[in-house]
């Protein structure tokens, strides 16, 4: 162990034995700490208070630090690929894509008419609320992301998305009234009585037998 230590060192070669001690100590200390810089550097997993500082570390010039943790995290992703993609289409999109925005790019060839050459439509729709104080990120944001020759023209339009329910019921009845039968020009007053009887009588006589 003191061999591996000290082909590692970066002690000079007259140091003393009780530095040389201190530092294989350290060295074995070090060793058993995981490296956090794994971790720390993804933008998905990193603790949500070192966000800001992986931003300025990938050179994120436009940051908030009042945005939602879902779009810091977008942020810090998407600035590398937009920095190494600069004046692309690519970059324009995902400078909208960090503010949670989803971009429709059309180049001036695209355009029907086409438009003034190198100039970009950019059209961004958002389900979140919108504000001034996005509008002018947006603006920041794409303006890093542009080259300087290029003109933009921005839109911006809100989008809602949901399922469409049609219901349609039908009730359906019959409705019978019967009213008791009337006679017109018919009165009756009084009590009716009706009664049959039929009465049979048979005679007959018998005589007695002559000799």
């Amino acid at each position: 162990m003191n061999d591996e230590h000290s082909r590692s060192s970066l002690l000079p070669p007259n140091s003393s034995a009780l530095e040389k001690a201190l530092d294989i100590g350290f060295g074995v200390l070090l060793d058993r700490i995981a490296p956090p810089f794994p971790e720390l550097m993804n933008p998905t997993g990193t603790p949500l208070a070192f966000l800001p500082y992986l931003a300025a570390d990938r050179g994120v010039s436009e940051w908030s630090s009042e945005a939602s943790e879902v779009e810091k995290r977008l942020t810090v992703q998407l600035a590398w690929p937009t920095a190494r993609q600069a004046g692309t289409r690519q970059a324009l999109e995902n400078a909208a894509r960090g503010l949670r925005l989803r971009p429709e790019v059309r180049a001036w060839y695209e355009q029907t008419p086409p438009g003034q050459p190198y100039s970009f439509n950019v059209r961004a729709f958002t389900e979140q609320p919108y504000s001034e104080a996005i509008d002018a990120r947006l603006d920041r944001r794409l303006a890093d992301a542009k080259s300087e020759r290029d003109l933009l023209s921005v839109s911006v339009g809100l989008s809602a998305f949901g399922n469409h329910v049609i219901g349609a019921a039908t009730v359906c009845g019959e409705l019978t009234t019967v009213y008791p039968i009337v006679l017109e020009g018919l009165e009756l007053s009084g009590l009716a009585f009706k009664a049959g009887a039929l009465y049979t009588v048979e005679i007959s006589t018998i005589y007695p037998q002559g000799s």
